[in-house]
């Protein structure tokens, strides 16, 4: 007899992560956007040549712009996320009550699928239908755990907050470091903080770190080298 309870206790820690994870992106992304944004605003107006007091206020518009812009992106997308989970939540809903020997069918088959004997994975089917079996063919079919779906609050809020801060590097350098060294001075600074956002990407993604950090570091430069040489067109 397969204890149900144990089953539905090792799943939901791995969907809360998930969640947090998606949490965890969007702050990393909206981080790495608020420095590439922010500093790209920045040495664009110093590339013209204009004071420290315009910089400052290029550099709190495009913070302000920015962070709003990401949170409500992040928003707009979790929700729709969101709202495709609790639909699809509800057509198997549907499909449960209309056709329920294919689902247990299919539920079946899923455990088969994953090395279990074809009399065990049966026996598990049927006792999850039973006990739950909207929940069961959720969690199996769509990697949905009913009534914990992402949180668009959470994701906008993690992404809003962390673009502020990614911004507040390049807006410092640039206002506060001495004008003979101020870019400079913040191309260095984003170039370390875009290796460390790249990194913290890569590790959250599972992906190549070394791969990441220098594509984030090249993109974030490329973008910094082009506004800086915009500016200089429209040098006053």
């Amino acid at each position: 007899m397969i204890d149900l309870h144990l089953h539905r206790a090792q799943v939901k820690p791995s969907l809360r992560l998930s969640e947090w994870l998606n949490v965890l992106r969007a702050g990393v992304l909206g981080m790495n956007d608020g420095i590439i944004s922010t500093a790209g605003i920045v040495l664009g107006v110093a590339g013209a040549q204009q004071s420290s007091f315009a910089l400052f206020i290029a550099g709190i518009s495009g913070m302000l712009a920015g962070a709003f812009s990401m949170g409500g992106g992040e928003y707009v997308s979790v929700s729709q996320q969101r709202d495709m989970q609790k639909t699809a939540a509800q057509r198997q809903q549907q499909a449960i009550a209309e056709h329920y020997p294919q689902e247990l069918a299919e539920l079946t088959q899923v455990y088969v699928d994953k090395g279990i004997s074809a009399t065990l994975a049966q026996q598990v089917a049927a006792e999850l239908m039973i006990k739950d079996g909207l929940g069961a063919t959720c969690r199996e079919k769509y990697n949905i755990e009913l009534g914990n779906y992402f949180n668009p609050l959470h994701a906008a809020i993690s992404s809003f907050c962390s673009f502020f801060v990614g911004a507040i590097l390049p807006l410092l350098t640039i206002t506060l470091v001495p004008a003979r060294w101020k870019v400079q001075v913040t191309f260095i600074a984003v170039a370390c903080a875009l290796l460390v956002t790249g990194y913290v990407s890569a590790t959250l993604g599972q992906t190549n770190r070394r791969k990441a950090v220098w594509r984030n570091l090249l993109v974030g430069l490329l973008t910094m080298f082009v506004t800086y040489a915009v500016g200089h067109l429209f040098t006053i």
